[in-house]
């Protein structure tokens, strides 16, 4: 058991740190995740339009519009996303 009367010299300073940075960013690691993986699949939808466009198959600009801007947007979440620390 932890002892509530313990000074707080007694945590690791990277320990405190890390805990300090989450406490400020919480589920960083897992909201990352799913925007690469959201983008990862808007890329993808958008390289097969662009595939069936050069292979002379029709393609809605409604549906273009839509991947490009979920590229977009999910880019932009993305970048937004990022630590002071990577900048």
């Amino acid at each position: 058991m932890s002892n509530p009367n313990k000074s707080e010299s007694d945590l690791d300073p990277n320990v405190r740190k890390r805990l300090l940075r989450e406490s400020k960013n919480p589920f960083r690691g897992l909201r990352r995740a799913i925007w690469i993986a959201l983008f990862g699949s808007a890329a993808l939808g958008f390289f097969i339009m662009i595939s069936n466009i050069v292979a002379g198959e029709g393609v809605l600009i409604n549906d273009l519009v839509i991947q490009i801007s979920a590229l977009t947007i999910l880019g932009f979440f993305l970048l937004k996303d990022r630590s002071k620390d990577e900048d």
